[in-house]
């Protein structure tokens, strides 16, 4: 039946093992150039300043680094609370230092793990109970990612939307669609087009089957419904946005006055949800 990204078939891996070093690089660069005001801007995560997230990008590499205390305990609002409290007591040149160095580890504990193997923590937003690591690992990256760029965004510093990062992010994110859409019923052959243009450009399609929807590459889809591989399709929404836009719909920014829908089941994508 073709190449689909999640639920069945064969699912090809997004290996993003070796693009952490770089991040952790452009990060610390990126903080390195940051003056007193700044570093204590406001952020559109919540009440979090861009300290704050900085001091958030540290756990990340801490808690992949000290993996094994992440048993049934885990309460990430929590633990996101108590570090980012705790962490304001760090002034900003420590702060960096520790970013560089544990950064650094924590990418190459990262490039260490089997890809195949079972994730420590599987991806909850896509509705996982268990993941491959490959798939903790490119989650792992849109975390670093949209975290960094928050920063970028709260002071003014240029979007890292170089495609080597950014297109990665994009194809993760959209994993969080068939947990979006897991409650719309709709005649099978049903389909929901996304494209993303510009920045992160790619296309993607959620296609109903039976009593499921599970995304496809677009490709792959339009392959499989030519070859009458599945029933033809009964409906088609095409929903199309700007990748500049699509990072922050998948990390709950209000951006639904950005993007074009045509056709009937777009809606319960600008829900979809790819951060815990």
């Amino acid at each position: 039946m073709g190449s689909r990204i999640v639920n069945c078939g064969s699912v090809k891996p997004i290996l993003v093992a070796d693009l952490f070093a770089p991040l952790n690089d452009e990060l610390v660069a990126l903080l390195r150039g940051l003056d007193a005001a700044e570093w204590n801007a406001p952020t559109v995560a919540g009440s979090w300043t861009v300290k704050d997230i900085a001091a958030h990008l540290l756990d990340t590499s801490m808690r992949r680094l000290s993996g094994p205390v992440l048993d049934g305990t885990f309460e990430p609002n929590r633990w996101n609370s108590e570090w980012v409290t705790a962490m304001r007591r760090v002034s900003p040149p420590v702060l960096i230092e520790l970013i560089d160095r544990y950064g650094r580890e924590a990418a190459r504990f990262l490039a260490s793990l089997d890809p195949l193997a079972p994730a420590l923590i599987p991806v909850t937003w896509a509705g996982d109970d268990a993941s491959p690591a490959w798939f903790d690992v490119a989650r792992e990256l849109t975390e670093r990612w949209h975290h960094q760029q928050q920063i970028r965004d709260a002071t003014g510093r240029p979007p890292l939307y170089d495609s080597v990062y950014f297109a990665p992010v994009i194809e993760t994110f959209v994993y969080s669609l068939p947990l979006a859409y897991r409650d719309v019923d709709a005649p099978p052959g049903t389909t929901v087009l996304l494209r993303v243009t510009d920045e992160g450009n790619g296309a993607w399609s959620l296609v109903r089957e039976d009593s499921r929807w599970t995304l496809w590459t677009a490709a792959a889809a339009a392959a499989a419904f030519k070859a009458a591989a599945l029933p033809p399709q009964s409906t088609q929404t095409i929903v199309t946005m700007r990748g500049d836009t699509a990072w922050r719909l998948f990390t709950r920014q209000p951006v639904a006055d950005r993007v074009q829908i045509e056709g009937p089941y777009g809606e319960p994508l600008l829900k979809a949800v790819a951060i815990i």
